[in-house]
């Protein structure tokens, strides 16, 4: 093959090809996430009673606790969001949250005792526990906008289980931000209405799966040979 041969080749295989913006790294990018997060807790707590809050959550452990999952299944989940959003990524970053998730769901669930254990406790009524689901749900617009935003340019292999994480993320970062604002007990309706509204951030998160990456999926080629190693 001659030299013009080898040029036209090379034109023909680079011929409507566009330059690529390297990616941060998934780390950097989800604490840029986190940090936002962290921006508008900062601004909430100006208009909370912070020690009303900090009394109430250190008054019972199951309280404090689910802070602290809640807390740790928004970070972790975000990492994961960012590293799944990688081509050559495993799909195990999914099960980075599970642990901090169990904490959540395990010391939230010891709310539905709270009624039996503790009868004195101003738990939410219905009206309250409605606020905490707007609350949940609004928050999670701007949250997982912006999540989306920055994983959009990835080339994820697993579309759908990478919108899942994320919005794993945002959930939970919205349900940890709502103890600004939640001067009660968590009760069995309380919960209830916390879960509900968690699971729809989530499902809503997967469903748009194919708006959010649009065309930005693993090329098909990646797609194969990922799965050929597997």
């Amino acid at each position: 093959m001659t030299s013009t041969s080898h040029d036209q080749l090379i034109h023909g295989l680079s011929a409507g090809l566009e330059p690529v913006r390297r990616l941060r790294r998934p780390a950097l990018r989800a604490a840029m996430w986190l940090a936002v997060v962290a921006a508008i807790a900062a601004g909430l707590a100006a208009f909370a009673d912070v020690n009303a809050m900090w009394q109430r959550l250190i008054a019972a452990p199951d309280l404090w606790l689910a802070v602290i999952g809640s807390t740790l299944t928004a970070v972790f989940a975000a990492f994961a969001a960012f590293e799944l959003s990688l081509p050559d990524r495993s799909r195990v970053w999914a099960a980075v949250p599970l642990p901090a998730a169990i904490l959540w769901i395990a010391a939230s669930g010891l709310g539905c005792l709270r009624t039996w254990l503790a009868p004195q406790t101003h738990v939410a009524t219905m009206g309250e526990a409605r606020d905490c689901f707007v609350f949940i749900v609004a928050l999670s617009i701007p949250l997982a906008a912006l999540l989306f935003v920055m994983l959009r340019r990835a080339y994820p292999l697993y579309l759908g289980l990478t919108a899942a994480i994320a919005g794993l993320a945002v959930a939970a970062a919205a349900a940890t931000l709502l103890n600004f604002f939640h001067p009660f007990d968590a009760a069995a309706t309380d919960l209830a209405v916390h879960a509900v509204a968690v699971a729809i951030v989530i499902a809503v998160s997967s469903a748009l799966t194919g708006r959010i990456f649009g065309r930005h999926s693993a090329p098909a080629g990646v797609t194969a040979a990922r799965s050929s190693a597997n």
